[in-house]
């Protein structure tokens, strides 16, 4: 980009709360374990209760309710696959009948709001599922589909379906077209990370359409239905993922073609940015949070015994592995739901797939302007953003959520209200 860099901008989205005052709050109410809201939890495990919450954060759009979550919450014991699975599916279910009932009798809107909630569900449903040879896991995720299109038809809502070409297959992919935009109107691009679905981040696009941006969300290798239709794993080389999209979005009509905006959620933290050293029509770049090496994130939450397995080779890395398997049901879960999604052939595979996750020495390439936002209390990328900030030679701002933002955890999951209004803010006059 031309012209001189702007200086390094870190920001904080709002000044951190006093002592008192934390004190003061913390006191009030014994059900919080902790401070902060955050220290809340509806499931031991750090993993489920992060996407319990990310399904409670789709109701300030309407996506989700709270008593059909708090019910479905109910009946899953802590870290069981199979009791997450068939619950939200249970609950889909229910209401994507009722959305047929509604429609049948004429009641549009009733039947457009149970539409938009059962695709939630439905995508819910496989967040926390890693069995792909189970047929739940393919007719799901066509249900959310087939639920989300019936919503957009029934709502209104400016969405449109489309077939990204990748390779010898395609990315399915939504074009939200902004009903505000006069003439050719800026693009943002953005993809989800490992567990989320692109349509359940709709504090990015319903922000875009109403600020005059058009949005278009993509679903791409390792996500989605691109993995569990398609079966299309993910890469390490993201920009060969991206080009093909851009290649698209460059023909849309009403596209600014000279503002392209690309953002990343997650494991996007590291992709998009991957992306972005490479394919030069990007001129703004979002990463939430920032990760310059996913391997070594990885790492840091591995057991000390799974470390020093890894040194010792691909045998005995296994054979840990699967002992550990049998111990938790967490790891369990996260390694077969990895293998799958990264196309590996075994856990050592897995880990060596992730250590090709590594921006070091390619970051001071990227060019355009880059947002990185990040929390607090992160915990599955720590530390992962300033050091991708540091990396970084183009005009930058690292935007840190602390807790008085009540958006200090991981994506700002439990805060989407704020998390758009500062993201956009940003964005306004860049993109």
């Amino acid at each position: 980009m031309g012209g001189p860099h702007p200086p390094d901008r870190r920001t904080s989205r709002v000044t951190n709360r006093t002592q008192e005052t934390a004190v003061t709050t913390a006191s009030r109410n014994t059900r919080f374990p902790g401070e902060y809201w955050t220290s809340f939890q509806f499931f031991d495990g750090e993993v489920m209760d992060d996407q319990f919450k990310h399904q409670l954060t789709q109701m300030f759009y309407g996506a989700s309710d709270l008593g059909e979550c708090l019910e479905v919450a109910a009946r899953i014991e802590n870290d069981s696959e199979e009791d997450w699975l068939r619950e939200w599916s249970r609950l889909a279910s229910e209401l994507e009948e009722r959305g047929i009932a509604a429609a049948k009798a004429g009641r549009t809107q009733t039947a457009a709001s149970t539409y938009l909630r059962a695709a939630t569900y439905w995508r819910g449903s496989l967040i926390h599922n890693a069995f792909p040879e189970d047929p739940r896991t393919r007719d799901n995720a066509l249900a959310a589909y087939r639920c989300w299109d019936r919503y957009l038809e029934l709502s209104g809502y400016p969405g449109e379906a489309l077939q990204i070409p990748y390779e010898e297959s395609f990315l399915p992919a939504y074009l939200y077209r902004s009903p505000v935009a006069r003439g050719k109107a800026p693009l943002l691009i953005f993809f989800q990370g490992r567990d989320a679905w692109p349509e359940d981040t709709r504090w990015v696009y319903d922000n875009a359409i109403r600020r005059g941006y058009h949005a278009l969300s993509v679903q791409c290798p390792g996500q989605g239905m691109a993995i569990r239709v398609n079966g299309l794993p993910f890469r390490y080389d993201w920009e060969n993922v991206v080009t093909p999209i851009v290649d698209v979005a460059v023909g849309l009509e009403g596209v600014d073609t000279d503002r392209i905006g690309l953002m990343g959620l997650s494991f996007g933290g590291y992709l998009a940015p991957r992306a972005a050293v490479f394919e030069k029509r990007i001129k703004v770049l979002v990463a939430d949070p920032g990760v310059l090496s996913w391997g070594e994130s990885i790492r840091i939450g591995l057991p000390p015994q799974l470390s020093d397995a890894f040194e010792q080779g691909a045998d005995t890395f296994n054979s840990t592995v699967e002992q550990m398997r049998q111990q938790s049901t967490l790891i369990d879960w996260f390694l077969r739901d990895s293998v799958w999604k990264h196309g590996a052939a075994s856990p050592y595979e897995l880990i060596q797939e992730f250590d090709r996750c590594d921006l070091t020495g390619l970051a001071g390439r990227i060019e355009a302007e880059t947002l990185i936002m990040d929390g607090s209390e992160e915990h599955f990328s720590a530390a992962q953003s300033q050091k991708l900030y540091d990396e970084l030679t183009c005009p930058k701002e690292l935007m840190l959520f602390d807790p008085a933002s009540t958006a200090q955890l991981h994506c700002q999951n439990g805060a989407g209200g704020t998390a758009g209004e500062a993201l956009f803010d940003w964005l306004d006059g860049r993109l």
